[in-house]
């Protein structure tokens, strides 16, 4: 478990769901921009930065390859990195291929499943969301393909040109791996990823459970002193997270 402790008026931030790449590059650019000048804004702040996943809306790693493009948000989050405030990543649903090619060249450690941190002597549960609890059926089923060994190595062997495209045709044209219903809230007792969270307090306490995926901005209250915050995206909502003593979701300006 990792423990991180504020200083001097610093802040903890959180953000997820950038989806850079989607529909095309050319129309996200716009959006990238205007993430790395939050990132630029922050990091004169910033304790830590936590990235929960779908950074790109497709992202697969060949042993020597990645794919094109978003220079302008690897520069940022290499500077951030090398300037030593630590950076966590969250692989979604999205970019659930990735490998170790952010902890080898942006020294960012890269995080497959829900971790526990302590921040501020606060339990916080952090994650992308997807997959968990009853809901979700079709990223489940989805999943067992997608990280199937098999699976990968056969598409491992396409000549990247084509395993892009055929990657970032089945993110942005069939919704193979999400779907419009991300954005459409279910009410507090039917979003599976609050029923996860109220579950995972009859094992344990956490003060907050902080996710992405759901594209949509939420603070629901589990119990007197838990709560679950959902953190939207940067395609509709432009919101994000920030943590001191308390935890807020913001928009960014």
């Amino acid at each position: 478990m990792i423990t991180i402790t504020t200083s001097n008026n610093k802040k903890v931030y959180f953000a997820s769901d950038q989806h850079l790449g989607a529909p095309t590059a050319d129309a996200s650019l716009p959006r990238e921009k205007i993430f790395v000048a939050w990132l630029e804004n922050i990091k004169k702040d910033a304790e830590a930065i936590f990235l929960l996943g779908d950074l790109f809306d497709f992202w697969f790693e060949y042993e020597k390859v990645v794919p094109k493009g978003f220079v302008r948000v690897l520069g940022k989050l290499a500077e951030i990195s090398d300037s030593g405030i630590p950076i966590y990543f969250f692989v979604g649903n999205h970019d659930l291929w990735m490998k170790d090619y952010f902890e080898k060249e942006l020294n960012i450690p890269v995080f497959h499943k829900p971790q526990e941190f302590i921040i501020n002597q606060k339990k916080f549960l952090i994650g992308h969301g997807d997959g968990l609890g009853p809901g979700d059926l079709g990223f489940k089923r989805m999943k067992k393909v997608f990280t199937f060994p098999l699976f990968q190595w056969f598409f491992r062997w396409l000549h990247p040109d084509l395993g892009v495209k055929l990657g970032q045709y089945m993110s942005v044209k069939n919704k193979m791996i999400s779907g419009e219903e991300d954005a459409k809230f279910l009410g507090e007792e039917k979003e599976w990823l609050v029923q996860y969270s109220r579950k995972k307090l009859t094992e344990k306490h956490f003060d907050y459970f902080v996710f992405g995926h759901r594209h949509l901005p939420l603070e629901i209250k589990l119990q007197e002193n838990s709560m679950y915050f959902n953190l939207g995206d940067w395609i509709q909502y432009y919101t994000y997270g920030e943590f001191s003593s308390g935890f807020q979701l913001l928009k960014n300006k």
